[in-house]
């Protein structure tokens, strides 16, 4: 008789206690959205991945684990990149593949010392596109001052990926009394960004379909530890630190006050908007707030420091254009609420997906 090699049929999902927005619940194949960093994508791992992974699971859910081992702090960190179009102004997804990795360490306060990477190449991808990209990623990793100590290459067939993917995990090692994470923000702390927002979404949208802004705009990916080091320097207890990526800065302040379970009074006007950002993205009818950085961090300070840290800020290069953007508050907890030009507020909601898809 002859074995039945068949798969199995996949385990149905059971979706009706799912209170996502109704592309998860009306189709059962991934849409975009889901990559987007926003609630979908929470939906995503909350309901399928972690159920899914079982006791196997640590939902921590930060964008690094911190753990010790014999004694001595570290953090952990991965992501993947897939950025379109592989190489943009100001970058390409070798820097992203880099910084992307050394900044969620350093946003848990750690020292980035080590990174793997591996590469996923479509067939048919020109040699000398992957050499330009492997050069730029190797560069990135000495101006970070990480070591790129193993990978792993593999090869899909023409039309089943996209030029090349990229993965990279890093670890970093945390000093005595450093904790920063989303649960320490508190009522009444100061909240700020390093600089202009909106900056590497723009850039790499400018790149696709032929847009054209009447200005070139830089991606500002780069690496954070050298600024975190300063603001630590300080002494000051820094409470939490997020650097804005997919879902912009708009996410990175739901996620925050969703997890500490306070408010944030945002002031829309002290929102470091380049004009170029803001031109380009009155032209795409997007909203700045809502468009990824690549190089920028948010962070929540308690009154008594916020006067030396915006000041260590400031004396990097990476924070000359760090601005105080808001305060948490005790009123509307897991909401951030902006004050508008005109007196004004809005809700500031976490996105359901992405406005602009695959740009890191």
């Amino acid at each position: 008789m002859r074995e039945d090699l068949s798969m199995p049929a996949a385990p149905a999902i059971d979706v009706d206690g799912w209170v996502c927005p109704m592309p998860l619940r009306d189709a059962p194949n991934i849409v975009m959205g889901h990559g987007g960093g926003g609630a979908m994508s929470g939906e995503l791992i909350e309901h399928l991945f972690l159920p899914a992974f079982g006791a196997a699971a640590d939902a921590g859910m930060g964008d690094s684990a911190v753990f010790a081992v014999d004694g001595t702090r570290l953090a952990f960190s991965t992501d993947s990149f897939v950025v379109k179009p592989l190489v943009f102004p100001g970058g390409s997804i070798g820097e992203l593949a880099v910084n992307g990795t050394v900044n969620d360490l350093a946003m848990a306060g750690a020292r980035p010392l080590v990174l793997s990477t591996a590469f996923i190449l479509e067939e048919g991808t020109a040699l000398s596109e992957i050499a330009h990209v492997a050069e730029a990623l190797g560069t990135a990793a000495s101006a970070a001052g990480v070591s790129l100590v193993t990978g792993d290459t593999k090869v899909v067939d023409a039309g089943h990926g996209d030029g090349i993917f990229i993965n990279t995990a890093g670890i970093g090692v945390l000093d005595e009394g450093v904790d920063i994470r989303p649960e320490r923000a508190a009522p009444g702390d100061v909240v700020m960004v390093s600089g202009d927002i909106g900056v590497h979404g723009i850039a790499v949208m400018s790149c696709r379909e032929g847009l054209e802004f009447g200005t070139t705009v830089l991606s500002d990916t780069a690496p954070l530890a050298g600024l975190v080091s300063a603001m630590l320097d300080t002494g000051a207890d820094l409470h939490v630190l997020r650097d804005p990526t997919r879902g912009g800065v708009a996410a990175t302040l739901n996620e925050i006050a969703r997890a500490a379970g306070i408010g944030v009074s945002l002031e829309e006007t002290a929102l470091p908007v380049p004009a170029a950002v803001r031109d380009a993205c009155g032209l795409l009818g997007l909203d700045p707030v809502y468009v990824a950085n690549e190089g920028k961090l948010v962070a929540f300070v308690a009154p008594a420091d916020a006067d030396r840290v915006l000041a260590a800020m400031r004396a990097h290069p990476l924070g000359a254009r760090a601005a105080v953007i808001g305060t948490c508050v005790e009123e509307h907890p897991g909401m951030v609420v902006a004050r508008t030009a005109l007196g004004g507020t809005r809700v500031v909601d976490l996105p359901a997906g992405e406005q602009l898809p695959r740009i890191c």
